[in-house]
């Protein structure tokens, strides 16, 4: 388990009936590049073999009016959600090549927050990562805006624009390297997990409504146990091994293979993002 809180792990572990040999906790702190990288010294040092690298670390400050910043100066949302996974997976690609695993997979969980042809992502403000300039601003020690699109700093938009990237992240991985590897790449929209902490930062009147909302108007609440088992199912499935698919569930809980919008699917803003954000990490 690759957790940032011990005591947290190890309570999550023992409340699903995992027993303290059946795992083991390493510290990894996504927000922090220099944790990645001992994050995964530390597992090779391990000798563990590893079949499968689950991203699924969350940031979302929606009421925040001004940013906060990793330690390397990028925009905690958009520098956890997706530099950290980003510098994660490209260090592991090696240790999952080298896996016996015949279905060996990498996942990034994304958010149908960022896909703009729905109509959750049409919710303002909309995901939209421009033409790159703000983080690309970032190579030259320009700080003038946290945002990705060099747009005015909104910590809901920047979670939003995080969840693009990581299914961009995911179609260019499937690219440049299922074809060599046969790694799965895939990503996934598990459902709206209403009470999940990832809106412990949201105002009290809305963790309050949110949840019934969804259950009884929407339709769409999706229990934190249902959304892992789907998760565990991308992981583990051998109905769900094509990659480069971003996934997604009907009402009748069946898996099937969504649409990305035009953003999140285009193939010159992935090579971009990708190219960016490997300078950002130090691995270009």
């Amino acid at each position: 388990m690759a957790c940032r809180n011990f005591l947290k792990a190890e309570k999550a572990a023992k409340s699903v009936g995992i027993s303290k040999e059946n795992y083991t906790v390493m510290h990894l702190d996504l927000s922090s590049l220099d944790s990645v990288r001992q994050f995964v010294d530390t597992f090779r040092r391990s000798g563990r073999p590893l079949d499968a690298l689950v991203n699924n670390a969350a940031v979302y400050l929606p009421t925040a009016k001004e940013p906060t910043y990793t330690a390397e100066g990028f925009e905690l949302s958009v520098g956890t959600n997706h530099l950290g996974h980003f510098l994660l997976s490209r260090l592991l690609l090696d240790d999952l090549k080298k896996s016996d695993y015949p279905q060996k997979r990498l996942i990034i969980v994304g958010s149908i927050t960022g896909n703009t042809n729905t109509l959750a992502g049409n919710v303002p403000p909309k995901a939209n990562l421009g033409d790159l300039r703000g983080l690309a601003g970032s190579l030259n020690g320009l700080n003038s805006s946290a945002m990705i699109d060099g747009g005015e700093f909104d910590g809901a938009k920047a979670y939003k624009d995080s969840k693009v990237c990581n299914m961009l992240t995911m179609q260019e991985f499937h690219r440049r390297y299922h074809e060599e590897t046969g790694i799965t790449f895939s990503s996934l929209y598990p459902g709206c997990i209403a009470t999940t902490g990832l809106f412990r930062e949201h105002i009290p009147l809305f963790r309050i409504l949110f949840p019934p909302f969804k259950k009884y108007i929407t339709k769409g609440y999706v229990s934190e146990e249902e959304a892992g088992n789907r998760l565990a199912q991308v992981v583990t499935d051998s109905s769900l091994t094509k990659s480069g698919v971003y996934w997604s569930w009907n009402k009748n809980s069946a898996s099937f293979e969504n649409q990305l919008s035009q953003e999140a699917s285009d193939a010159e803003k992935a090579r971009k993002l990708w190219e960016v954000s490997e300078k950002l990490v130090g691995l270009a």
